[in-house]
């Protein structure tokens, strides 16, 4: 498998080296969510959960939430946080590798903020497609999509994780004929590391 493996993410939130971890639910969460963009009774799916930080928020918002995560030590802890923030309500965590996970039934949303760069882009067209298999026509891809350039890129380098994710990559890699795109210009967040941010984009799935 080309990029980190299992054993690379378990240990990093066995250690604590989690650096793309804000501490808290991504801001953009609120902003799409004041846009009715995530109504309550929604089915959304979190995949790369991580710590659950979004999980909670989404639960308390009245949604119906799945997390999934590749890590036995990222679940765990995500499992925890929902017990102690978000007991008894429509939440569940799954251990899981995206690409073969499948859903019971399509969804009505994807939260998608760190899985797609944290995939080596040699798996990005398997993991597009399996987007498209688990949201419903009319449901809706709420990404960020993340842009970490590296002078390396000019040599035609591929590094990460996080993967640099080029906003006409991510067109081919969700084409109009299959995704409805808004508009630009796209809300640019800062990341936690300096001169990184993210772009974010609401696609609905046709």
């Amino acid at each position: 498998m080309a990029g980190p493996d299992r054993q690379f993410w378990q240990q990093r939130f066995e250690t604590g080296q989690t650096p793309w971890d804000r501490g808290g639910p991504h801001p953009q969460l609120q902003a799409w969510r004041d846009a009715g963009l995530m109504p309550t009774g929604s089915h959304v799916l979190v995949p790369g959960c991580g710590r659950g930080h979004e999980l909670t928020v989404l639960a308390r918002a009245g949604l119906t939430v799945t997390g999934l995560d590749y890590a036995p030590a990222a679940v765990e802890q995500a499992r925890e946080r929902l017990q102690a923030e978000a007991p008894g309500l429509n939440a569940s965590v799954q251990q899981a590798d995206v690409l073969n996970w499948q859903p019971q039934a399509p969804v009505d949303l994807v939260y998608e903020q760190t899985c797609l760069c944290a995939l080596h882009p040699d798996h990005w067209r398997a993991y597009a497609d399996q987007l498209q298999r688990w949201i419903r026509p009319g449901g809706r891809l709420l990404a960020l999509f993340m842009q970490a350039r590296r002078d390396s890129l000019e040599q035609g380098r591929i590094e990460g994780p996080p993967y640099h994710c080029d906003i006409h990559a991510m067109r081919a890699l969700f084409p109009e004929p299959l995704w409805a795109w808004p508009a630009p210009p796209y809300g640019a967040l800062a990341h936690p590391r300096a001169g990184w941010f993210e772009l974010a984009v609401a696609l609905v799935r046709r």
